[in-house]
């Protein structure tokens, strides 16, 4: 089969991981969906993949397919309840972090530490958190993202045109109002699998100083 998902090109600065297995699935799941990419991937090691919208489980089936197909070695958070054997040996193969959602200060005080002193990290993430409307987001991404000096690299996934849509990258500033409405700008008018279920309402005290 030809190829038609237009697979960006990584380059050596990025984590890599899998085999051929693990690509020929991933290229398989999302051309039998029949996803392609548009846009760059950054020559970067250390970063945070926002992804969004997060309304369906299709999601995770579209996020895995994609790591799978680009090789990529990636981080990302669980619920600390789901890493119990046999299957937490499995999940923190794949990059599996557990955590517990009682403690946020303490969680985003050790990931920022985490990526400061990595090599090369790619943690990727929903900034909504759930795949129920919600309003505001997660912000804990943002703050990770300015502790630990990282940038924040936005991912869509566009389900009108099947388009998983790589960019932009942002630098986070310690104004985490101002960092969440540029994000929500960007996604505002991506359609997710339900479009009902994504709220990008722009923080009214910000949004002129955006527009300046």
């Amino acid at each position: 089969m030809p190829e038609r998902l237009n697979t960006p090109i990584l380059c050596k600065q990025v984590p890599r991981f899998g085999n051929k297995f693990s690509y020929w699935l991933g290229t398989s799941v999302l051309r039998m969906l029949g996803w392609r990419y548009s846009g760059a991937f950054p020559c970067c090691p250390k970063m945070i993949l926002a992804i969004a919208p997060h309304t369906s489980n299709w999601d995770f089936v579209i996020g895995v397919g994609v790591a799978f197909n680009l090789r990529l070695k990636i981080s990302f958070f669980g619920k600390h309840s789901i890493f119990i054997p046999p299957f937490d040996r499995l999940l923190r193969h794949f990059g599996g972090i557990p955590i517990e959602r009682s403690s946020k200060h303490g969680v985003v005080d050790n990931m920022a530490k985490s990526m400061r002193d990595a090599d090369s990290m790619i943690l990727c993430l929903a900034p909504e958190g759930t795949r129920s409307p919600i309003s505001p987001w997660k912000t804990g991404f943002l703050h990770i993202a300015h502790k630990a000096n990282v940038p924040v690299f936005l991912v869509a996934f566009d389900y009108k045109k099947k388009l998983i849509e790589f960019g932009p990258m942002h630098n986070i500033s310690d104004n985490t109002q101002h960092e969440l409405n540029r994000i929500y700008r960007h996604f505002e008018n991506v359609p997710g699998k339900y479009p009902d279920k994504m709220i990008t309402k722009v923080i009214p005290p910000v949004e002129k100083e955006i527009e300046q």
